[in-house]
């Protein structure tokens, strides 16, 4: 018998043959994602007059099987903004980790009750920077995240960024089915900053609460419980267990499939 330590845990080459390590070669070409398998659907947010209200369910659906029910997708990061993530799972747990490494590096240089430097504006440049070198490296993380927060002026700032690195900010902002589904509703009431600037925090919340059942409604991707998050100057309120509230599917006997109809 062979004793030596690379044989290990091998079976005997004598009695079941020789082992085929082919497939530890490197020489082959370069794999990455090209589809994720499971993935988070809508992430929402919209301004108010002090602060961010974001939300995201908590389903993560493998394919369209909806998998996983439990699946948080909004982080808080250093205390005072909020990551949302849609796309893929695997890769936001990448960045999840990724970000509390430098949420642990920024607490040891800034000392503990040190104000972040980190705010939200400065954590989206980042995240902008980290999803373009990605692209550009042609293995993308597959995701579209949304910051929540507060700016250098300590003022209320939300923005995107997706997995090729494109970068942008508005008063209302939604990833997935929600940019279609949801954000011509909360731009009723936040189509511009200054509206942004005129809701309350009451307000705002019902909208997010309104566009999540909106949403419920017609996406399959999507699941009755989520997470919602306020980001003002006093800090992150987060709440990962809401249900939907007053459900009514009266509308449903008035929508009609494919093929013939008869009315």
């Amino acid at each position: 018998m062979d004793h030596r330590p690379q044989a290990w845990g091998r079976p005997r080459d004598d009695v079941y043959g020789a082992y085929d390590a082919s497939y530890l070669h490197t020489s082959g070409p370069k794999q990455t994602t090209q589809s994720p398998i499971v993935t988070g659907t809508s992430v929402i947010a919209i301004k108010y007059k002090e602060g961010v209200v974001i939300a995201a369910d908590n389903l993560a659906s493998y394919g369209s099987l909806a998998r996983f029910d439990d699946v948080k997708r909004l982080r808080v990061f250093a205390g005072s903004s909020v990551v949302g993530f849609g796309g893929d799972v695997s890769d936001m747990q990448y960045l999840d980790r990724h970000l509390n490494e430098l949420a642990i590096d920024e607490a040891y240089d800034q000392g503990e009750d040190a104000a972040p430097t980190l705010n939200a504006a400065n954590l989206h440049k980042y995240l902008t920077k980290l999803m373009y070198k990605r692209r550009n490296d042609f293995d993308p993380l597959w995701n579209h995240i949304l910051v929540a927060g507060l700016d250098d002026e300590r003022h209320p700032f939300l923005a995107s960024v997706d997995l090729r690195g494109t970068a942008f900010s508005a008063p209302s902002l939604a990833t997935g089915f929600g940019a279609a589904l949801a954000q011509p509703i909360m731009r009723r009431y936040a189509d511009t900053e200054s509206q942004a600037a005129a809701l309350t925090r009451e307000q705002a919340i019902d909208v997010v609460k309104e566009c999540m059942k909106v949403l419920y409604y017609r996406d399959a991707r999507s699941l009755d419980r989520y997470s919602i998050a306020v980001v003002t100057a006093d800090g992150v309120e987060l709440d990962e267990d809401v249900r939907l509230e007053k459900q009514s599917w009266a509308f449903a006997d008035r929508i009609k499939g494919y093929g013939t109809q008869t009315v």
